[in-house]
């Protein structure tokens, strides 16, 4: 858990608990398979983050926009499978063996 938090920007742990909960309500939900919740998990983390990456870049170069697009979508990518790590290590600690 340790690594994965060095690669998470601080100001977007906040996204893998918001990601988290969205992914146990998207478990009540009768609407989609359980099978395709990382996947929703991935596309709505990738979207936040280029939101915040949007609003804390300069877009003066090619390459920046480049590098924010990139920072989106590796973050966005980095938090949804942190929300997910979190939710499987909850289910294998209260499973009883």
């Amino acid at each position: 858990m340790e690594q994965i938090m060095n690669y998470i920007k601080p100001e977007l742990i906040v996204v893998a608990i918001a990601l988290y909960f969205l992914g146990l309500w998207l478990k009540q939900a009768a609407f989609i398979k359980d099978k395709y919740i990382p996947l929703v998990l991935g596309i709505v983390g990738i979207f936040v983050c280029g939101i915040w990456v949007m609003a804390t870049a300069t877009f003066a170069t090619g390459q920046d926009i480049a590098l924010a697009l990139f920072t989106a979508i590796v973050q966005g990518i980095l938090v949804a499978g942190l929300s997910t790590y979190v939710n499987q290590i909850i289910k294998q600690i209260g499973k009883n063996e």
